[in-house]
């Protein structure tokens, strides 16, 4: 015999715990699709040489006006030109950030009447520029540096912070308006003998 008061039937129970199941796999289903859609799929063309955090290998000639010139790559040395130089770089063919702001290539001269060149490329790193690596990269080693900027104005002088005393104490707000007074007026008189 079933009351009313007795609470839900054993054929309720069933089939709130087939939704319950229902519920759990759709929720399982769709957090599965969600990773297969973040997680992607990487492709890399055939023949190409990873490298390091997901990377991909890029070849750079370097050349210079004077065979033989010193190359470094930063601040390491690769060779005299000309040198092929493996660079790795993202897939859309620029420069990885690798902890350096800019990937820096600098020749250094034969001859006393040559001059150092350098050629800097930005890495991306900061949410900065990324350049693309170039195929080829050429020193002409017979041009003159550019001249430093000309300051056509001279040194700018500010003011000198002078100090004007102690910080101000803040005693509160001062009330301007009457004075209010609650409750029986207290006087405190000293008495001297």
């Amino acid at each position: 015999m079933d009351s009313p008061h007795a609470g839900p039937s054993r054929k309720m129970k069933s089939v709130s715990g087939t939704a319950h199941m229902k519920t759990k796999y759709l929720i399982f289903a769709g957090l599965a699709a969600l990773a297969g859609l973040l997680a992607g799929c990487e492709t890399v063309p055939p023949g190409v040489e990873r490298g390091p955090h997901g990377t991909i290998a890029y070849d750079m000639l370097i050349e210079a006006s004077a065979p033989g010139a010193r190359i470094e790559a930063n601040g390491e040395y690769v060779g005299n030109t000309p040198v092929q130089v493996k660079v790795f770089g993202d897939r859309d063919g620029t420069f990885h950030d690798f902890g350096n702001s800019e990937y820096v290539i600098q020749a250094f001269p034969l001859a006393t009447n040559q001059y150092a060149q350098v050629r800097a490329y930005g890495t991306g790193r900061g949410w900065t520029h990324a350049d693309r690596i170039p195929q080829r990269v050429y020193f002409d080693m017979d041009q003159k540096p550019a001249p430093p900027p000309v300051v056509t104005e001279g040194p700018r002088y500010y003011p000198y912070p002078y100090y004007y005393g102690p910080y101000p104490y803040y005693y509160g707000p001062y009330w301007w308006g009457p004075r209010v007074v609650i409750g029986p007026r207290f006087y405190w008189h000293r008495h001297w003998r």
